[in-house]
């Protein structure tokens, strides 16, 4: 009897705890996405339920055979994320490193580095845009330095470095601090000593700190490539996908195909297929590095 009270009273402990969280996730995440499941076979403008009319597999066909502006999206967003999250985490680690040793100046830098990450997406894509068509042509006139000179949100190519140099400025500081509390943490005895026995600075950072640090490695890869690979806001107020499509992001295709275009089925198929892109992706360099944290 008292062995059935006290399972009843657990079960009723679960039911008042955990009971409104599990609600509040089954209304905000699970029913919106068998929703958007749903609606991915249809063809739905977005505003009328009523008009929502289903077409099985059209949208995915459509996706898959000829939709070549999603797929030089996908390959724009991979391109992207590669360079933006190896540039990120190499800068973040290197001024780590920096801002670890014994400079007088290093609270106050670090506060600085850190600043971008403070400022929302949206309002740091039109300081950026300000700065590259007002600021560095300005620089690039009394200077004549033709890096200054370029249209770099005019042309495809300067776009997308555009978009990677705002990035990694935004990111790269936010990483810094976790890659400074990974480096604060490490044996300063181990170190001591493979310095004593005549380890080069190459040497500590391949051998020694890099092997310790690597559960921090894998956090700030995670955090970059997601990211990255979801980059939409920069996207939106530095060049809008232009010239032309030319630098559009996988996410702003799906946004400009649902609330744009108004093919809200055809944006929701888009939408799972990203989603099953950036699990896959992230899953994967998650798996790999924490076996290198095995390994270390």
């Amino acid at each position: 009897m008292n062995r059935v009270l006290r399972s009843k009273k657990g079960w009723a402990q679960q039911v008042i705890f955990l009971g409104p969280c599990l609600v509040f996730f089954a209304t905000i995440v699970l029913v919106p996405f068998a929703l958007g499941f749903y609606y991915s076979f249809t063809d739905w403008n977005g505003l009328d339920l009523d008009k929502a009319v289903w077409t099985g597999a059209d949208n995915w066909r459509r996706i898959f055979m000829n939709d070549d502006k999603f797929w030089e999206s996908l390959n724009f967003t991979l391109k992207f994320t590669v360079i933006s999250v190896c540039i990120s985490n190499f800068l973040a680690l290197g001024l780590a490193l920096i801002l670890t040793s014994s400079i007088k100046t290093r609270k106050i830098l670090r506060t600085v580095f850190f600043m971008p990450n403070v400022i929302g997406g949206i309002l740091l894509g039109y300081i950026w845009q300000f700065i590259f068509t007002k600021g560095f042509g300005t620089i690039g006139e009394l200077t004549g330095l033709s890096f200054f000179q370029l249209p770099w949100l005019g042309t495809p190519s300067t776009g997308f470095w555009g978009l990677i140099i705002v990035f990694v400025w935004q990111t790269a500081g936010y990483m810094m601090v976790i890659y400074i509390a990974a480096l604060t943490g490490t044996p300063k005895d181990l170190i001591e000593a493979a310095q004593m026995d005549g380890a080069r600075p190459h040497q500590l950072l391949g051998k020694i700190y890099i092997p310790l640090i690597m559960p921090a490695i894998t956090i700030c890869l995670f955090l970059t490539t997601s990211t990255a690979f979801k980059m939409f806001d920069l996207n939106l107020s530095l060049t809008k996908g232009g010239p032309g499509t030319s630098t559009q992001s996988l996410a702003y295709n799906i946004y400009a195909e649902a609330l744009i275009n108004n093919r809200y089925g055809l944006g929701t198929a888009k939408a799972l297929l990203f989603f099953l892109a950036v699990s896959a992706i992230t899953i994967t360099q998650v798996w790999v590095t924490k076996r290198k944290e095995v390994s270390a």
